[in-house]
This record gives C-alpha cells, structure tokens and sequence, in this order.
C-alpha cells in the first residue's frame, strides 16, 4: 500500500522518472489512429471505415496486421464489421469526462452525434466534507455545484455532478446558471482564469443510488450503480473539478492503457 501511495504522489506532483518510449506494434499504431480520430469526432457514428486491404496498402503491413488493428478496436468498442464492412459504432460506450475534454479541445464540441445534455441544477452551495477534502476547502466554505444528464437515443448515458471551488463563480458566473454553458466547463474555466486542466485521477467503484438521483438514472433508490468519481488538477497542481458520474444502465466503461 505504501508503494502504492508514493506512486500516485508521485504522478500527481513529483519528479517523474523518464522512461524509453517504445514503438507500439503496428496493429496497435494502427488502432491508435482510427480510434483517436473516432475520439476527436473526425469519424462519426456508423462511418464505414477503410476496408482492411485498403489500410494494409495504406500502412504498408501485411492484410493479417492490418485485420488484426481493427479486431482490436473491435474489443474495445469503438466498431462492428460485418461482410458489408466496419463501421463506427459506439453503441452503449461512455463518453466520459476526460474524453468531453478531448472532444472539445479537438473539434470545440464535448458532444458526440446524438448525445445532449440537461442541466438539472446549479448555484453556490455549502461544500460537504468529501467535496471539501477534495477541493481543499473548509467544510461549509461556498463551492459551485452543478448537476446535468447527459442522454442519448438510448436513454442517460450519465448523471453528472460537478464542484467547483466557489471562486470560480466571480469569474464564470454562467457556472452558477441552471443552462447550458456558452463552453463546457473545462473551456469556461480555462479562458475565464488561465487554469488549465493538465491532469486527472479517475476511481471507479460501486455505490449505492440516491434517492435524489433514482427518478433522473431511471432505476430504483438504493440500487447499485457503477459510478466515476474524477479529480482534475491545473498546471498548478491545483484541484479544479471533482466530479461524480452514476452511469445509467447498460453503459460500459473502457481504458486503453500502453504497458512500458
């Protein structure tokens, strides 16, 4: 545990060691691409995707590492193939709170094609203990709260809830607006004060639904849910979100990691 916890200071705000990066395998280079440019919207829900001679000759690889690229976007969610080719197709997969960032800072829109969101509440409100230890403000100190529903054709997606430290407010007084933002958060917050997030803590548990938050998910009071807490730090080394996301039913949650 204790190796754990020196590691993830040590991510979060010391010296990190440099390491040799390696070149990933050509099928994976070739998953890198498609799936980054399905990330930053460049190819949309049930885009037909090159045909696997198509990329083969394009990359310069063999049919089997080119077949191989797209099996392993297939794994992870991001396509289905048929004999009539592959397409994009997300289906239930989560657009999470990192890949909103991604998506806004590569085509100035944190939406993918079909999603939107309802913004359920917002405004100054007293900060909890866990918001407070998180944001690294007194409990009770004025912190912005902001909650909204992210859906889609096939229901929520997400229950989104946001604070913010409560200075924000005088800079982006919008945040404090029940409406949708002229920016998304990350947007607003960077041009509004220059803090930029540069780094983010994602946990994933199980918890129990509220029974505030039932009606909104669709499900009964108390039921398990898979949730994703995020923490989001400023090139300072500052906490500008903490966030809290209750995934509705059905929805997946995927990770692409490189293993040095």
């Amino acid at each position: 545990m204790g190796k754990l916890v020196r590691e993830l200071v040590d991510d979060l705000g010391g010296e990190m060691t440099p390491r040799v990066q390696r070149a990933a395998p050509p099928f994976m280079q070739i998953a890198d691409h498609f799936r980054q440019k399905i990330l930053d919207g460049v190819l949309a829900q049930d885009t037909k995707l090159p045909s696997i001679a198509e990329i083969a000759e394009e990359w310069g690889v063999a049919t089997a590492t080119a077949a191989k690229g797209i099996k392993q976007l297939q794994a992870e969610g991001y396509v289905r193939s048929s004999t009539q080719g592959t397409y994009v197709d997300l289906g239930k997969k989560l657009t999470s709170g990192s890949d909103r960032l991604q998506l806004q800072r590569a085509t100035g829109s944190g939406f993918r094609s079909g999603e939107r969101v309802e913004i359920i509440s917002a405004g100054l409100t007293p900060a909890p203990v866990d918001v407070a230890e998180a944001l690294s403000v007194e409990e009770g100190a004025p912190v912005v709260r902001r909650q909204r529903r992210y859906v889609d054709d096939e229901g929520v997606i997400t229950l989104s809830t946001s604070w913010l430290p409560g200075d924000f407010a005088e800079s982006a007084p919008e945040l404090t607006v029940p409406d949708t933002l002229p920016k998304m958060t990350f947007g607003l917050i960077e041009e509004r004060t220059g803090r930029r997030a540069i780094r983010r803590r994602d946990v994933v548990a199980l918890r129990p639904v509220p029974e505030d938050a039932a009606p909104l998910l669709g499900i009964e009071a108390g039921t398990l849910a898979l949730t994703m807490t995020n923490y989001y730090w400023d090139q300072h080394g500052s906490v500008t979100e903490y966030a809290m996301d209750f995934l509705g039913v059905g929805r997946q949650l995927t990770a692409e990691y490189d293993i040095n």
